[in-house]
């Protein structure tokens, strides 16, 4: 298992925690709430979504890797950076798999 592999793992898994920490104490919505309060929160909620639109049409476009990228489009829509993250995880599978294979 390579140090990249082991970093991205380690970052869904915190993600992860925090994520369901947070639906347990506010509900899915609720996540999103505190964003449409003050002109701060709408900054960061924009800031991410610009974010995670950057990290799909990256997807889209990174035709060399040969993962499909719809599921991971699906899931950045649904949950965030979580799309992005396991799309790097296949990702660096794939090439270990390919490597391994040549």
């Amino acid at each position: 298992m390579t140090l990249r592999l082991v970093l991205l793992l380690a970052a869904i898994l915190g993600l992860g925690v925090l994520t369901v920490l947070a639906v347990m104490d506010v509900g899915y919505f609720g996540i999103l709430e505190p964003h449409f309060q003050t002109w701060g929160g709408a900054q960061v909620f924009v800031d991410l979504v610009i974010a995670c639109l950057l990290a799909v049409i990256w997807m889209v476009y990174d035709r060399r890797s040969g993962v499909p990228a719809w599921p991971f489009i699906i899931v950045t829509l649904v949950a965030g950076s979580f799309g992005p993250l396991l799309y790097l995880v296949v990702r660096e599978l794939r090439v270990k798999q390919a490597t391994a294979v040549a």
